[in-house]
Formats: C-alpha cells, structure tokens, sequence
C-alpha cells in the first residue's frame, strides 16, 4: 500500500492514554504494510531529549512560562530537521505523541500566554509542517490527573512539571485543546478517552483508516 507522507498527531492532557493508543495505532498500520516513523515531543532527537529532561523537571528549575515555550520551540526546530521533514519526505507516516497543538493548549490557554504568542513561533519553525490529522483524546482534569499520577505512584517515580501543576492548570488546557478542535474539526477528531484502551483504540484505528481511505481515493483521481 503506497500512500504519500504524512504526519498524524495525538493530543491530549496528561492521563488520557496517549502513548498506549499511539503504540496500538502503529502496530496497526504496520501491519497493514505502511511505513510508520513513531515519535514523540518534547524528544524525539538526542537535543530534544536533553531538553525533555529540563522541562519535565519539576524541581530542579524554575521556568519562566516564555523560556518554556522557547525551548519546546528550539526541541521542536531539532525534531522537524531530523525526523518529520525526512521521513515525510520519503513518503512515511509519521504519528506523534503530541506537537504544536500542545503549545497551544499548553502554554498558550495553560499558562496564560495567548494563542498570538505561540503562533508567532509556530509560523517561523514549523511553517507549513503541519498536521494532518489530530486525534485529541479528551478526558476531563480530575480523571486524567487521576490516572497519571496513579502511573507516577506506581513507577516510584517523581510527577513531572506539568503533572505537579493544579487541576485547575490542567482545565484551561483541556478547555484549549477543545477550542482548537471546535475551530478545525476536519484536522483534529476529538475521541472520548473515558472508555477502555480497546474502544478507544478502535475508534481511532477507524478514524485513521477512514482519513488513509480519503487520502488513497483523493490521490487516484487527482491522477
């Protein structure tokens, strides 16, 4: 199966079952035969990953919310170099645990620094790299704080800057997350996360498959 490069996301707040449903999804595309490149953000490249590290970080260092944002940004810059820019240009898929929406959602309605500051930045390095497609898994705070913190319990290990934030923090971005949704639900499918890992994964296997289908039917008439 031939498809041309492109770049699917998967959004959503802390808890909701990003990374389970992203590693279910690419198993599912490949084993249909698709060329998958697996991602994440903040990472993905040794930079990025350096830089993940300062971020989630919830007590060696104090960020200013503009600092964080930069240095999502600069992570950013790295990832699409080396990762996303070539493997679409060979013709792959790219899946993402989360990219610029996280930004928006993040930093801009979480942290109060407004959509206008985040889309400067998001003009000047990503351009026209943008999502195909966007699976939010929405969940509301309380049950995703719930769930990511129970993980963080049962890891033994320290909650990261964002999950030691305040339900309230975790509201604003959610409310982010839908506003964009709202604004370009043909991009972004919003998927309700408060169901098992299977009904989930089933809806967005079949909301991907149905955008592959478009994108196949599209391609052969524009033959």
């Amino acid at each position: 199966m031939k498809i041309r490069g492109m770049f699917i996301t998967v959004e959503g707040i802390d808890g909701t079952g990003k990374s389970t449903q992203l590693r279910l999804l690419v198993r599912h595309l490949r084993a249909q035969g698709i060329r998958v490149r697996a991602t994440r953000e903040p990472g993905g490249t040794k930079l990025g990953d350096q830089i993940r590290r300062t971020l989630l970080s919830s007590r060696t260092v104090k960020l200013a919310p503009l600092a964080e944002l930069a240095l999502i940004y600069a992570a950013r810059a790295q990832h699409l170099e080396e990762v996303v820019r070539p493997a679409l240009a060979r013709g792959e898929i790219v899946v993402s645990d989360r990219f610029n929406d996280a930004s928006f959602a993040y930093q801009g309605y979480g942290r109060k620094l407004g959509t206008p500051v985040v889309r400067a930045l998001d003009r000047v390095i990503c351009g026209r790299t943008q999502p195909d497609l966007t699976l939010l898994l929405d969940l509301s705070a309380n049950r995703a704080l719930g769930r990511a913190r129970g993980r963080e319990f049962r890891r033994n290990s320290a909650r990261s800057r964002f999950e030691s934030e305040s339900q309230k923090f975790h509201e604003r971005v959610r409310a982010g997350y839908r506003a964009i949704a709202r604004c370009e639900p043909q991009r972004m499918k919003l998927i309700k996360a408060d169901r098992s890992v299977a009904e989930v994964q089933a809806e967005v296997r079949s909301a991907v498959d149905a955008f592959l289908a478009r994108r196949k039917s599209a391609g052969r008439a524009g033959k």
